[in-house]
């Protein structure tokens, strides 16, 4: 059918999730939006509320299969393939976190949804919270999974892979013959007694072999530059988390993360007023891989005992001015206005003990990598 000039497929293909043999209730499908073709997972009741997973840099929408075989029982779940990733068309343009959540709202809003639980992991965490930003009418509850933006830190791999110059050697990096010997290389080891290939390093292998498109390249290129430099991450929202105060929130971290540490979810959970974190204590950077059954149960259980926010840019508007300065400042004065310290490299400590309605939950449990 044709939706305000933008052409929706439904054709639905089988995905066997889970090593499942039965036909579960998902579906891939894509919409040309603006004249690009984007791909998604759909999965679950129609009528059952809406979740929206948004996967990180150089990943796609797989990387949330597995949890997908437990939410799609229960919630209707939309996971898309970001522009520059996946099957969706990879074009020049904009690839900032602005674009992104404004081409999730273009989404939801030619398949008929206005609302929705938006939840990210690592670039998607961002792209999750720009959206929360730019369109909180249309957010019901927030979920950030191993987040970017939330600190300065991150591995120095992404940091090296920003630099000036290494998209000409990524091509050299990511060729045919380098990506079959890694292949062959897994392959033998796989064959070892005892031994098997952990989600995060088939996460890591995926996003690697899709460098090998050119398109996919200069996608990925341009994405990691909006936000991450040789220092770090460029691009925080610390700064403005308590705008999230009336959102539920939920942040969702591996221990042993080697990516984005640990610290900054526990610090984004000390500033959002409400928050609940859950550490997995056996997960790396994809806990939704590592344990996608627990992180399907962990999802679920907040979104029953949450009801869904129902905000306006009043709201926002007013959320702004409680944490306003207005008072007037003079060509001569050099004071910093109260309440503008830079919170960005402020260590990661809990907040003193407070009232129920805004102390975050914290939930530390072991668990077995599923």
């Amino acid at each position: 059918m044709l939706l305000a000039g933008n052409k929706v497929y439904f054709e639905k293909s089988l995905i066997l999730l889970n090593g499942s043999d039965e036909e579960e209730d998902v579906e891939r499908r894509e919409v040309i939006l603006h004249g690009h073709r984007v791909s998604y997972t759909e999965a679950g009741a129609a009528e059952g509320p809406l979740l929206v997973l948004v996967h990180g840099v150089a990943g796609n929408s797989h990387t949330w299969d597995d949890a997908i075989f437990t939410l799609q029982r229960s919630v209707h779940v939309i996971a898309p393939d970001l522009l520059g990733h996946g099957e969706s068309a990879k074009p020049r343009g904009d690839y900032s976190l602005g674009a992104y959540a404004s081409g999730i709202r273009d989404l939801l809003q030619v398949l008929g949804h206005d609302r929705a639980t938006i939840v990210g992991h690592s670039l998607g965490g961002g792209v999750a919270m720009q959206f929360a930003y730019q369109f909180p009418e249309r957010c019901e509850r927030m979920g950030l999974v191993c987040s970017g933006g939330l600190g300065h830190e991150i591995t120095p791999l992404l940091r090296v892979a920003s630099l000036p110059g290494v998209d000409l050697l990524l091509p050299l990096i990511a060729n045919a013959w380098v990506r079959r010997v890694g292949q062959v290389a897994g392959d033998l080891v796989s064959r070892l007694p005892l031994v098997s290939w952990p989600p995060t390093l088939h996460e890591i292998a995926g996003g690697y072999s899709s460098l090998a498109d050119t398109q996919a390249r200069s996608a990925f290129w341009h994405t990691l530059r909006n936000v991450i430099d040789v220092t770090g991450q460029r691009v925080s929202a610390l700064d403005r988390l308590y705008l999230a105060a009336d959102l539920p929130t939920l942040i969702v971290w591996g221990d042993g993360d080697p990516m984005i540490p640990v610290r900054h979810g526990e610090r984004a959970a000390a500033l959002i007023a409400g928050s609940r974190l859950e550490i997995f204590d056996a997960a790396g950077h994809f806990p939704h891989r590592d344990e996608p059954e627990r992180f399907a149960r962990v999802l679920l259980r907040w979104m029953a005992e949450t009801e869904p926010a129902r905000l306006n840019h009043e709201t926002l508007r007013q959320r702004l001015l409680e944490h306003a300065d207005l008072h007037p400042v003079t060509a001569d004065s050099d004071e910093t206005p109260p309440g503008a310290a830079d919170i960005s490299d402020q260590p990661a400590t809990r907040r003193p003990a407070a009232p129920a309605s805004s102390t975050p939950e914290l939930h530390y449990s072991a668990g077995i990598a599923g």
